[in-house]
């Protein structure tokens, strides 16, 4: 299994000299696609992990039908297709989309824009992170939010102060595997932010015109 999810990474080396890798650097596209995807993961990171921990702590501890309801929302996008993430948002913020009519009448625009790209980075990132945080409070025994509580923490202290640095691997881990996937998103971003040079061209979209 190892040397089948290296033969890319090897086809990449055998194919390619060190000359021809800095030529690609040298490239005016790659500079500004790169600091434009170091920006919005940046961006897709911050509301990720604001957003998605208390969303991961509240389905860990909740086992009702509404919280396997939002489970099941949260996981969707991992089965879509990018593509098909982008057109829903395409569909939700375009001028004609249910949210981008009322948004238009405020004179804003999403679509096509770099906040374009901070969305369909965190719609198709988001679930990697909230699932590895899940797992991560789910682990915790019960037993010691319970001493929290009895000495005196309310139940966001004992969030703060108990269940959050004793999960701390787990949502470190969930965050890398989020950004990583926000960095090489592609499908959803050119569909529902384009491809336009500084504003939208993330490195994925730079590589795939520079071939």
């Amino acid at each position: 299994m190892f040397g089948l999810l290296m033969l890319p990474l090897l086809g990449l080396l055998t194919a390619t000299t060190p000359a021809q890798w800095l030529t690609s650097v040298k490239q005016p596209i790659f500079l500004p696609a790169l600091w434009l995807s170091l920006q919005t993961t940046c961006w897709s990171m911050c509301i990720i992990l604001i957003g998605g921990t208390p969303l991961a702590w509240m389905l860990a501890k909740s086992a009702t039908r509404r919280a396997q309801l939002a489970t099941f929302f949260v996981d969707v996008p991992l089965v879509l297709p990018p593509a098909v993430v982008g057109i829903g948002l395409l569909y939700t913020f375009g001028p004609s989309g249910w949210l981008g009519s009322w948004l238009n009448d405020w004179g804003l625009r999403v679509p096509f824009t770099t906040t374009a790209v901070v969305l369909a980075q965190v719609m198709v990132s988001a679930p990697f992170y909230i699932q590895s945080a899940t797992a991560s409070f789910r682990r915790l025994h019960p037993d010691l939010l319970l001493v929290g509580r009895t000495l005196g923490h309310t139940p966001t202290g004992v969030f703060f102060r108990i269940a959050l640095p004793l999960s701390l691997p787990g949502l470190l881990a969930g965050a890398a595997l989020s950004w990583g996937r926000a960095l090489g998103e592609f499908g959803a971003t050119l569909l529902f932010a384009g491809n336009l040079p500084g504003t939208t061209q993330t490195m994925p979209l730079a590589i795939y015109m520079a071939l």
